[in-house]
């Protein structure tokens, strides 16, 4: 399995987020910090904003914040959410699947099993167990 870079930035804005509690942080300054676009960042913010995992203000005193507990974020859930419209094969893309051998194919249980396990897998755990604390400066 392989995570889009865009769920790789999604898990790693939440975990810096889960250190730091009390304090906003703005696209600009994770963009920064993970050496990322600041465009692709924003993309990524508002995905996790869309479905419920943060909430933003704008303005001054701004930013984006977890908008529930650590603990109540289920790390497959995440994953999930975020690889929603990324098929692990082609035959499972019902829209793009071109593959001749769909109608009779015998492995797409296979790599569907294995996905619904990296799931399950992944949601042994929460953001809670994931939290990333900064070094003092």
């Amino acid at each position: 399995m392989r995570l889009t870079s865009f769920t790789d930035y999604g898990l790693r804005v939440l975990m810096r987020m889960a250190g730091e509690l009390e304090r906003p942080f703005t696209t600009a300054e994770l963009a920064d910090e993970f050496r990322v676009s600041r465009n692709h960042l924003a993309k990524v913010t508002s995905a996790l904003a869309g479905v419920g995992y943060l909430e933003t203000r704008r303005g001054a005193g701004g930013g984006a914040m977890l908008a529930q507990p650590a603990s109540d974020i289920w790390l497959g859930d995440v994953v999930a959410r975020l690889e929603g419209d990324q098929a692990l094969v082609e035959c499972f893309a019902a829209r793009r699947n071109a593959c001749t051998l769909t109608p009779r194919c015998r492995l797409m249980a296979r790599p569907a099993h294995a996905e619904a396990a990296f799931i399950d897998d992944l949601n042994r755990g929460t953001l809670a167990d994931c939290v990333y604390i900064p070094a003092e400066a």
